[in-house]
């Protein structure tokens, strides 16, 4: 599956998202658990046991628009400005969707001759990443199949 299609959208209350235009791309979603040292005296070799996850901060890059109140840039400078917790959905292609509450702060990258002007979202946690996977398109044939 190609990226292309992935939405970036969020919610300052509700369940309906808004989804933001321009997005280029994604970071990776997942979390790092740190190692805890769990050996005792009687051990002959260290042992590990997994502590919690980290995301570290999930960076979104845009392209550049700052053209009305309903840009991204600018609605996203509104939050960070703030200080707002916002919930934000990523949507793949093929229905997968992954939930968060986050803090932003945005920043302008550079440019140069014939380049685009973007700026990246870095996005501080406020909740664990929920994931909802896509239905199952069998299932639903069935459940369609069984009404008939």
């Amino acid at each position: 599956m190609l990226a292309n299609g992935i939405k970036l959208g969020y919610s300052t209350s509700g369940s309906s998202y808004t989804n933001l235009e321009g997005l280029q791309e994604v970071p990776e979603i997942g979390s790092d658990p740190e190692k805890v040292d769990a050996t005792t005296l009687a051990d002959k070799a260290k042992k590990y046991e997994q502590g919690i996850g980290d995301y570290g901060d999930l960076e979104f890059t845009f392209k550049y628009d700052n053209s009305s109140a309903t840009s991204p840039f600018r609605i996203l400078k509104g939050f960070e400005a703030n200080k707002t917790v916002v919930k934000f959905q990523m949507e793949f292609p093929d229905g997968t969707k992954f939930k968060w509450d986050a803090q932003v702060s945005v920043k302008i990258g550079g440019g140069g001759v014939n380049a685009l002007i973007t700026f990246t979202v870095s996005m501080a946690l406020q909740s664990d990443v929920d994931i909802e996977h896509p239905a199952d398109l069998s299932m639903l044939q069935e459940l369609k199949e069984d009404e008939e």
